[in-house]
């Protein structure tokens, strides 16, 4: 989904337009002179203009730090729920069920389990709870519900970053050109100015 779509939220406290998730629009810069009127302004602005380019890359890298984790964990999220949701199928039955878990990456073991109202679930920092079965599904659902929607406000978010990125890149770009056109008209003006006082000298 493109965040371009997206109306910008305003913020109460500024002016500045915002995503959904606070990130700042890029100013569009379409003319130079609405930020620098004297070659003197054009290094400040280049300087501003870069650092915020490079704001959005620090929050670019993060977002895909945060997607990798949550691309990891939401699997892990789904293949409990449906361990969950199966042992609560069972629940009602006699005989135990006869499987086989992961110890580790190459070690596995066979158990038998017997029926049962009561889970036990990871919750990380080596935290583990007890839950009847009905709330450990519900906790799961709402788990794996927030962390899919977490992923698509990142891919959202990401796809903004790099929107703004390249506006600001075309912003950096249009002032660069604007000191080159100036240096240009500024020599060119002074090579007619010699050439006017040659003429008068003349």
């Amino acid at each position: 989904m493109a965040s371009s779509e997206k109306q910008p939220v305003v913020s109460s406290k500024d002016d500045t337009p915002t995503n959904p998730r606070g990130i700042p629009y890029a100013p569009f810069v379409d003319k130079v002179e609405d930020y620098v009127s004297t070659r003197e302004d054009v290094e400040p602005t280049l300087r501003k203009f870069q650092e915020m380019i490079s704001k959005y890359q620090f929050m670019e890298l993060n977002l895909q730090r945060r997607m990798t984790g949550l691309r990891e964990k939401i699997p892990d999220i789904q293949k409990t729920l449906d361990t969950v949701q199966f042992l609560k199928l069972r629940k009602d039955e006699t005989d135990p069920i006869e499987t086989t878990f992961e110890l580790n990456d190459t070690l596995y073991a066979r158990a038998n389990i017997p029926p049962t109202e009561e889970v036990y679930i990871w919750l990380g920092a080596n935290v583990m709870l007890s839950y009847p079965i009905e709330e450990a599904e519900t906790l799961l659902t709402s788990k794996l519900s927030a962390a899919k929607t977490s992923l698509s406000n990142c891919e959202e978010d990401l796809d903004f970053l790099r929107e703004q990125i390249t506006t600001m890149e075309v912003a950096l770009a249009r002032v660069y050109n604007w000191e080159v056109a100036q240096k240009r008209k500024e020599k060119l003006e002074e090579e007619a100015e010699k050439k006017n006082v040659k003429d008068t000298s003349a």
